[in-house]
């Protein structure tokens, strides 16, 4: 348990709020070249997305052994104020449940990065090829990220047989939940343009607020699905409506919206933004979507049963496959080798005073020990 808690620290306190460089990769190259890794940095992109540091780190297996990848982040969300400690300063303070460490990045993801170093520390190296896919722009807008580091796998020949990444996914309990997909994610910016005018003298005047509404008033009654086998129903949400208009005696000349859409295996991005366009255009006003990412599933098989054992065999529970939840860069993996995501307890993520039960540092480990040398004997 110290040595995977020490490796939390370490990363815990090198500050790597989105998008993460420097420091806190420095760390990890320092964990993973004594294991013998060879460790490949490279940034990508430009202002204002980038430039976005990743990290990936290799080490190679016998000859036309297995190829199981670990992915992930080490990126964090900003901390915000009212911290009881240093965000950056990890702390362990005692709890009625067992000793707590305190700091960003705790659970979502450090405190996983840190279960993995450990893990692999304790597999010998015949055992298998094993690889770390690291980024810093997975709580951004993770466009140089991970996608990159997939382009640099490519180039590089490294094609994983099986990638876990290691999201917080577990709910009340270490191990009750793994995800096997995600929905997608699409958010759309809404336009209608008008003619200002004094509100005394309408008919000289076009009004897009009424437009506007109209069209959200459609949008936000539709019934996108009612879900599938694996998935919940696709929701859409207005998420943001703007005019900007100071003055209460003129109408104003543009009226704008934002909507998000999560959305199961049912639809496609470009479906579904057709279909908002389709309505926007009716209704006088335009619409401009951006696709974050499609969903997609691990069916349930031969990985899901490896995650299943491995959890059993150290906590005793069977973990319930999930595609509940945002996105991940699991959306990007999915493209490269079956992906699933598993990981520490989700209560705390993103929240000031951040916490991982330190015990749930000792028990992943473990658990990601026992998911690899099954993945590698497969």
């Amino acid at each position: 348990m110290t040595e995977v808690l020490d490796l939390a620290k370490r990363l815990i306190a090198a500050p790597s709020v989105t998008p993460a460089t420097g420091e806190v990769f420095d760390e990890l190259e320092a964990m993973l070249a004594p294991l013998g890794f060879a460790v490949h940095r490279f940034r990508a992109g430009q202002a204002p997305e980038g430039p976005v540091e990743n990290l990936f780190a290799i080490r190679q297996g016998p000859a036309g052994s297995k190829h199981f990848a670990f992915a992930g982040h080490l990126d964090v969300v900003p901390p915000g104020e009212g911290w009881t400690s240093g965000a950056f300063e990890p702390k362990v303070r005692s709890a009625p449940g067992g000793d707590l460490l305190y700091g960003r990045g705790a659970v979502d993801m450090k405190g996983s990065i840190a279960c993995m170093v450990d893990a692999v520390a304790g597999i010998a190296t015949d055992a298998g090829t094993i690889s770390f896919i690291i980024t810093g722009d997975e709580e951004g807008p993770a466009i140089f990220g991970t996608r990159a580091l997939i382009d640099h796998m490519r180039e590089a020949g490294h094609q994983p047989d099986l990638c876990l990444v290691g999201e917080p996914t577990s709910v009340r309990r270490l191990g009750d939940m793994m995800k096997i997909g995600r929905r997608g994610s699409l958010n759309i910016w809404l336009e209608v343009e008008g003619k200002e005018g004094h509100v005394a003298y309408p008919h000289l005047a076009d009004n897009p607020i009424p437009k506007l509404v109209a069209m959200l008033a459609e949008l936000d009654a539709l019934v996108l699905d009612e879900g599938s086998d694996w998935f919940q129903p696709s929701n859409l949400e207005i998420t943001d409506i703007e005019v900007g208009n100071p003055a209460t005696n003129v109408i104003p000349h543009r009226a704008t919206a934002r909507l998000s859409i999560r959305f199961n295996d049912r639809h496609t991005g470009a479906e579904l933004s057709e279909r908002v366009i389709e309505i926007a255009t009716r209704h006088g006003g335009a619409a401009r979507p951006v696709i974050s990412g499609e969903p997609f599933l691990t069916p349930p098989g031969d990985f899901s049963d490896i995650v299943a054992a491995a959890v059993a065999a150290e906590t005793g529970l069977d973990p319930e496959p999930s595609t509940t939840g945002g996105t991940s860069d699991a959306r990007f993996l999915r493209a490269v080798c079956p992906v699933i995501e598993f990981g520490l307890c989700n209560a705390t993520m993103h929240k000031r005073d951040e916490a991982v039960a330190v015990e749930d540092l000792a028990v992943l480990t473990r658990i990601y020990r026992r998911i690899a040398l099954a993945a590698l004997a497969r």
